[in-house]
C-alpha cells in the first residue's frame, strides 16, 4: 500500500468518498494545493477528466466512476493479500477501519474501541460514525457495526446481539388517551415516528400467528434521531416503536410501558458486517470476537460464527 500506484488509487478513492479536495488532503496528510496537483497529474497521465469540479465539491465523470470501481477492487485485493499473509500472526497489527451509527457508535462502540486498543496496541483503529449506511467495499472499510442485517450481498455478517422491537408509551400518555388493544387502534392515537433511511414513513408492521398487518400511523412529532423520539415518548407525547436495547431501563423502572405484547415487530439485531473474503485479518477477527464477548458478558444472547450472506433489509 506504500507504492506510488497504490497511493494514487487510495487518493482517488478518498476523493470520491469525501467529494472534496481539502478533506482528501487532510486524510492523506498533504496540503490542498498538493492534492489539486496530484489530481491534475493523474488526469493528465490518463488523458481523461475524472471529476467535474465546483467551488466546494467534486463529482465523478463516467470515466471517474469506472476508475473508482476498479481502484476499489484493486485496493480490496491488496488488503486481502496482506491479510492472508499476516493472518497467522499471533498478535494483530495494522489499520482497522470501523464504521458505526452515530449515537450508538459514540456511546457504546467508541468506549469498546478504547478497551480493544489497550489490549492490542499494534492495531491502529479508525472509527467513523455516520447516520446512513455506507459502502464498505468502495470506501475501504473493514467492518461496520449496525442494527439490522447487511444491506449488500457482497457482505457477510456476524450477529452480536439479539434485539427485539417493542411498542411503548408513558403511563401519563396512557392515562390521558387510553391503551390500544389491537394494532388498528393506533389510528386513533398520537404516534411518535422515527424516520429511518428509506423506510415507508409512518408504517408499522405487526405479526401474530404468522399473519402480518401493516398499520399507517400519524402524530405531531417525528425525527430521524432515535434519542430525540425516545425523549418525546418519556415526556408523554405519544406511542413509540423502539428496540429492546433502548427501552430496557425505562421498562424496568416503569417510565414506559410495553403495549400489544401479543404482537411482534421486525427485529433490530446488532450485526458486525464485513466484505466477504476467504481470509479475515487477525485485527478484524479479534475485534469481532471482542465485541461479541462484551455483549455476551452483558447477559444478552449472541449468535455464534459469521452468518451467510443476506438480502437487503431495513437498518434501524
Amino acid at each position: 500500500m506504500k507504492t506510488d500506484t497504490a497511493s494514487e488509487l487510495m487518493f482517488f478513492v478518498l476523493l470520491a468518498k469525501h467529494g472534496n479536495l481539502s478533506a482528501t488532503a487532510r486524510e492523506m496528510d498533504m496540503t490542498p494545493p498538493a492534492a489539486t496537483k496530484r489530481l491534475a497529474q493523474l488526469e493528465q497521465r490518463l488523458g481523461v477528466r475524472l471529476v467535474n469540479r465546483t467551488t466546494r465539491r467534486v463529482g465523478l465523470t463516467s470515466e471517474g466512476e469506472t476508475y473508482l470501481r476498479h481502484a476499489s477492487r484493486i485496493l480490496a485485493d491488496i488488503r486481502e493479500m496482506e491479510d492472508q499473509v499476516t493472518s497467522s500472526r499471533a498478535e494483530p497489527r495494522g489499520v482497522l477501519r470501523v464504521n458505526a451509527t452515530l449515537g450508538f457508535g459514540r456511546t457504546v462502540i467508541a468506549p469498546l474501541v478504547s478497551d480493544y486498543a489497550r489490549l492490542h496496541p499494534d492495531v491502529e483503529v479508525r472509527l467513523e460514525v455516520t447516520d446512513r449506511p455506507v459502502d464498505l467495499v468502495e470506501q475501504g472499510l473493514d467492518l461496520a457495526v449496525r442494527f439490522g442485517t447487511p444491506p449488500d450481498s457482497r457482505l457477510s455478517a456476524r450477529r452480536l446481539l439479539t434485539n427485539r422491537r417493542f411498542l411503548c408509551a408513558s403511563p401519563a400518555y396512557l392515562a390521558r388517551h387510553g391503551t390500544p388493544q389491537r394494532p388498528a387502534d393506533l389510528a386513533a392515537h398520537r404516534c411518535i415516528i422515527h424516520r429511518q433511511n428509506d423506510e415507508a414513513y409512518g408504517v408499522w408492521r405487526f405479526t401474530r400467528n404468522r399473519e402480518t398487518q401493516a398499520v399507517k400511523v400519524s402524530g405531531a412529532l417525528a425525527s430521524n434521531d432515535g434519542d430525540i423520539v425516545l425523549g418525546w415518548a418519556l415526556d408523554g407525547h405519544g406511542i413509540l416503536v423502539r428496540s429492546e436495547w433502548d427501552l430496557a431501563k425505562y421498562l424496568e423502572t416503569g417510565r414506559l410501558r410495553r403495549l400489544l405484547p401479543a404482537y411482534t415487530l421486525p427485529t433490530a439485531d446488532l450485526y458486525a458486517y464485513y466484505p466477504s473474503r476467504r481470509h479475515l485479518s487477525a485485527r478484524v477477527r479479534t475485534f469481532m470476537d471482542f465485541l461479541a464477548a462484551h455483549f455476551e458478558a452483558r447477559g444478552r444472547p449472541v449468535a455464534a460464527p459469521p452468518a451467510a450472506k443476506t438480502a437487503r433489509p431495513a437498518i434501524p
